[in-house]
């Protein structure tokens, strides 16, 4: 595999000597925020509405990474060029910012912020089947942490409880994708994508509340107005979930992966749904990209 060029704290190096400080906060209390979009034949997608998360997630935070938006999306863009020669083995990348508080014992006194942008292959292998026989999901017992105590809309890596749902949903099946909930037990979100159900033809999804507003979500929301297909955002619970015609997930390198199984239970006809396959075809048509063929190619 390559060893791709990453710009580090104003430097660009490979991307394998990339070092943080063992006393960086980002490594000792997952004191860090991060974005992450990928590319359609090396395009990348929706730059500006991710740097936009990343700087708001920052703000909340209050980490100054002492660049500007627009200096994070110049960063980012090079990043691409200077990795463009390796990406045709790949076939495509995600692009990840991260940006830690750095060291230091106190919060409010850390310092000076580490700032990092890498490319990296989509791991195709980990979803591409799932086009033609649907992922499985799992709710698990591990829930999303409360809005009082983490607003979700934050882009973080303080996810000990998604390792714990990923350990989880594995014991439950080993190929399974977690499905998290709120403390009232309404479904939330899975460990980095959103969850969507389709019930009579009416696509339902969860509200924002208590998840990350994903930019593959919005896309999934803005192709379904495209397509004239109703949307509804609700309280949604396990009931929901089982009792769907379709269900399917969005992120940001499957864009949308039909689900056809949740807690071992088959969905609707056990077959991705006609819902799911139209928003595949029109997110493919919007991009200029088999987005499938692409993942069956390189991830098989």
């Amino acid at each position: 595999m390559a060893d791709y060029t990453a710009y580090f704290n104003g430097e660009w190096m490979p991307y394998s000597e990339v070092r943080i400080d063992p006393r960086d906060r980002g490594f000792l209390v997952g004191d860090v925020v991060f974005d992450v979009t990928r590319t359609f034949n090396g395009k990348v997608f929706k730059l500006a509405d991710h740097v936009d998360r990343l700087y708001r997630s920052l703000k909340f935070v209050r980490i100054d990474p002492g660049l500007s938006p627009e200096e994070m999306t110049e960063i980012s863009e090079e990043a691409l060029r200077r990795n463009e020669s390796a990406r045709a083995e790949v076939g495509d990348y995600t692009i990840w910012q991260f940006v830690t508080r750095g060291p230091g014992s106190w919060t409010h006194s850390a310092g000076p912020p580490s700032v990092c942008v890498h490319v990296s292959p989509i791991g195709y292998s980990r979803f591409a089947k799932f086009y033609d026989e649907g992922a499985h999901g799992v709710v698990t017992r591990t829930r999303s942490y409360p809005v009082e105590s983490l607003d979700p809309k934050v882009k973080h890596f303080s996810r000990m409880n998604f390792n714990l749902a990923e350990l989880e949903t594995a014991d439950v099946d080993p190929e399974a994708w977690p499905i998290l909930t709120d403390s009232d037990g309404n479904l939330t979100e899975g460990t980095g994508y959103n969850v969507f159900m389709v019930s009579n033809g009416v696509i339902r999804t969860p509200g924002d509340r208590s998840l990350l507003q994903g930019v593959s979500r919005g896309t999934v929301l803005d192709l379904a107005e495209q397509l004239d297909i109703p949307v509804v955002q609700e309280d949604l619970q396990p009931y929901d979930l089982y009792t769907a015609d379709e269900v399917f997930f969005s992120g940001t390198s499957p864009c949308v992966l039909p689900v056809t199984k949740a807690d071992r239970r088959e969905i609707g006809d056990g077959k991705p749904g006609p819902i799911t396959q139209q928003l595949l075809a029109a997110w493919s048509e919007r991009v200029g990209v088999d987005i499938v063929g692409q993942a069956v190619r390189y991830g098989t």
